[in-house]
């Protein structure tokens, strides 16, 4: 067990059992130790690739969904283009380039990235040093138009299990002992709601945060305009199973045993998501990557690009079957807009 580990040990004999979702802020945010404060995750060389990182064409769509948002919703003269968790800032620069195409559309944003990381700012920073960025450590509602981009975000987001027992909806702790830390399941049952068709040793995962979050995108899109886009891992339809999970070196690893060291994620339950923001706007989705960036022509885009960087063809081809294979990342990852109501249907949905 690493030194993050022993600190966490430490707080569980002081203070008792923590909630999985304790756990993963700890693990993922402690200022001194914690994965996302203290290391750069992405590419070969991290624990995890993502899409912006594959293929230009990502964040290039993106920027053109966000664009023709835009024009759909009368070009408001103000519009806050917000980024949640933006790695290095590949997607963004990426976006921004196919949005300097659109000048009047350029000079209306307030960009802001909203990243808590240092060593991820500066790198952010420094590749899209040529627009006019600011940061913020938390997602903060916008008093106008806002249009949001969460890529790979909302699995990050903490979670809490609950295991169906004999007993009733026993919440999953982590527990601290001689052999570093554990998983307990607590002595006092939970009532949860809807659930009565669960077999014993059937697992619900909650994510509180990430509902307030979509509800609070979804209160402040209502009521000023503008769109979000949120494209994730996860499941249509809740089940009965656990999805909590570490990755590190593009490898699966043991959740409790080296915190910080490793990203720990759980899978999205959009429909959990859509119903959060459905409470004041209006839905698109989740419908598979794969759809999603061939209706918005990543097939075109790719064709574009290698007319004009032939030798780059091959590369190209790998990586829009990357971003869209049905046995990977085109069905596992997933988009969801949420609109204003009344809202025409957003591109690619």
């Amino acid at each position: 067990m690493n030194s993050l580990g022993h600190r966490i040990a430490k707080l569980i004999e002081t203070q008792g059992p923590l909630s999985i979702a304790q756990f993963m802020t700890i693990a993922l945010h402690d200022p001194a130790a914690g994965y996302y404060a203290t290391k750069d995750p992405l590419g070969v060389r991290g624990d995890f690739v993502t899409a912006p990182e594959i293929s230009q064409m990502f964040g290039e769509l993106i920027g053109a969904w966000c664009a023709e948002v835009w024009q759909q919703q009368e070009r408001p003269k103000t519009i806050r283009l917000v980024e949640l968790g933006p790695g290095r800032g590949t997607l963004m620069a990426d976006a921004l380039r196919v949005i300097r195409a659109v000048p009047q559309f350029l000079e209306a944003l307030d960009i802001v990235l909203v990243e808590a990381s240092p060593h991820l700012r500066a790198m952010q920073h420094e590749r899209l040093k040529d627009f006019s960025v600011r940061w913020s450590d938390r997602y903060e509602p916008a008093d106008g138009p806002l249009l949001l981009i969460a890529n790979e975000f909302f699995d990050a987001l903490p979670i809490r299990q609950f295991v169906r027992t004999e007993r009733g909806w026993c919440e999953r702790m982590v527990v601290a002992g001689n052999d570093g830390l554990g998983f307990a399941l607590s002595p006092s049952p939970t009532l949860i709601p809807g659930t009565g068709q669960a077999p014993i040793g059937g697992v619900i995962e909650v994510a509180p945060a990430a509902a307030a979050l979509a509800q609070d995108i979804g209160r402040t899109i209502a009521r000023w305009g503008g769109g979000a886009l949120i494209i994730d891992y996860g499941y249509e339809e809740p089940g009965f199973g656990e999805t909590l999970q570490a990755v590190g070196r593009h490898r699966f690893k043991d959740v409790l045993a080296n915190p910080g060291a490793v990203d720990v994620s759980a899978h999205v339950d959009f429909a959990a998501l859509a119903a959060a923001a459905s409470a004041n706007a209006k839905t698109f989705g989740p419908i598979g990557q794969s759809i999603f960036l061939e209706r918005l022509g990543i097939g075109e885009r790719r064709k574009m690009l290698a007319e004009k960087n032939p030798d780059h063809a091959f590369e190209l081809d790998m990586a829009v079957e990357r971003l869209t294979d049905f046995t990977g990342m085109g069905t596992l990852f997933k988009a969801l807009a949420i609109m204003p109501p009344n809202t025409p249907k957003p591109p690619g949905f």
